[in-house]
């Protein structure tokens, strides 16, 4: 009998020779890499939101194909933007406090695309030190922190949004049309301007936009929720409690928050619609790679909590939709289902390039998902993990062992153990780690656990 993995081989050399025999790979693809910030899954339309506006992006998703369970393996903006450009869990690719990370650039996406005559472009936000301009052929970094608006050299102000806008404008049109391209547009919204008391700021013309809208409030974004949370998560010292009062605290304040947030986000995906219109009047729509995606969840007072950092549901679940030119008109528009991660974006973006990537790259090419024949063997779990920031008090670390129907958590600062059915409590409000009857099954994934965060190191 073959082993699993000649099996699993097997099955991925065939969906490559299915793939090639599409003529898929003849010719490298340009890619436009549209990222946001503080974007989880469901804030699209598409995704069945019933109230924020993303137009462009729906249509993007028609034209593409949407993965429903896309997610991050750390959730924080600098780590997962080192995540994107190397293809790497944290516990490789460098610093866990600050993702100053240490992988050689000549193993990133855009240095290796750079390198094999490609060029490449960086617009927007960085947030992994101080940015690298030598090391693209286009620079237009935005540096931390975070401002919506920003004063120019003539002394006017210009919008975040506006401004990722012109630069990636500038970038598609003075781009030399004799070589392939790579532009990474990275959104600084919908990012809150954290030490401005409104938080979110939107363009003075998005403000009619939502204004007689009521957002509905999530089911655990209550105080009984809080409190199910562990002790050292559910107190006022915690950095995620601390921005649900900047925030939601109050009902006026959660309708106002959430309105300009959505405002911020139908502003990005306005920017999106002009950008693609751009690469559709030049000519190259059809051979561009498309991805939208962002760096992280987001929580939006679920469980009496903002921003992110945690392994649940809401902080590690992001969008992904994939427009691919390769892909056959009958299978546009539909969604996938599978585990993709952002370790799995690097690779992808190579392979679309005819570029190996090293083997220091942990992700995997996504493209086999969609356009093979028969689908490649895939992930049905990943580890999750974030470092302590600043302090225990601050914000924990924690580490997690993520399946569809069953989520394992374990914080190290404490030692304490969380397990969520996710089948039968999607919103992980009742903690089974301590019911005996659950002893076997927490074994289980105590050792699948302890493999998996080795293989990420």
């Amino acid at each position: 009998m073959k082993s699993r993995p000649f099996l699993t081989a097997l099955v991925a050399f065939l969906a490559v020779l299915a793939l090639r025999a599409t003529g898929a790979e003849t010719k490298p693809l340009n890619i436009v890499v549209l990222y946001a910030d503080d974007w989880r899954h469901d804030t699209l339309g598409a995704a069945g939101n019933p109230v924020v506006k993303t137009p462009h992006l729906d249509r993007l998703a028609t034209e593409g194909v949407r993965f429903t369970h896309n997610c991050v393996t750390t959730s924080i903006c600098g780590v997962s933007r080192a995540t994107l450009l190397t293809g790497q869990w944290m516990s490789r690719h460098g610093n866990p406090a600050f993702a100053m990370f240490k992988t050689p650039w000549a193993e990133t996406y855009p240095g290796l695309l750079r390198a094999n005559g490609y060029f490449v472009g960086h617009v927007g936000k960085w947030h992994n030190g101080t940015f690298p301009a030598e090391r693209y052929d286009f620079g237009a970094g935005t540096i931390t922190p975070m401002k919506h608006w920003l004063k120019q050299p003539d002394g006017t102000e210009i919008h975040v949004t506006q401004k990722n806008e012109n630069d990636a404008m500038a970038f598609l049109r003075a781009r030399p049309k004799e070589q392939p391209f790579c532009l990474t547009l990275a959104f600084v919204a919908t990012h809150a301007e954290d030490q401005n008391p409104l938080q979110f700021l939107p363009q003075p013309a998005s403000l009619p936009l939502y204004r007689d809208v009521t957002i509905p409030v999530p089911r655990t974004a209550t105080d009984e929720f809080f409190k199910r949370l562990p002790p050292f998560i559910a107190n006022e010292k915690n950095e995620g409690r601390v921005r649900w009062h900047w925030r939601f605290d109050s009902p006026e304040k959660y309708q106002t928050m959430m309105k300009n947030y959505y405002r911020l986000a139908t502003e990005v995906d306005t920017v999106c619609g002009r950008v693609l219109e751009e690469l559709r009047r030049q000519g190259v729509l059809e051979n561009t790679l498309v991805i939208f995606t962002g760096d992280n969840g987001y929580f939006h007072a679920e469980h009496g909590l903002a921003d992110k950092w945690y392994p649940y549901e809401e902080s590690i679940r992001t969008p992904l939709i994939v427009r691919d030119p390769r892909l056959p008109a009958d299978r546009r528009g539909r969604t996938d289902d599978a585990f993709t991660l952002n370790v799995d974006l690097a690779p992808t973006f190579l392979a679309a390039a005819g570029i190996k990537a090293p083997p220091r790259m942990q992700g995997r090419d996504l493209s086999p998902l969609y356009l093979a024949a028969r689908k490649p063997d895939w992930r049905t779990e990943f580890f999750y993990e974030h470092a302590t920031i600043r302090s225990i008090d601050f914000i924990p670390s924690s580490k997690a062992l993520v399946r569809k129907d069953v989520k394992y958590l374990y914080w190290p600062d404490f030692k304490h153990e969380e397990l969520f059915d996710l089948k039968a409590d999607p919103e992980e409000t009742e903690n089974l780690a301590g019911k005996p009857e659950n002893a076997a099954r927490l074994a289980e994934l105590r050792a699948r656990f302890a493999e998996l965060k080795q293989a990420a190191q």
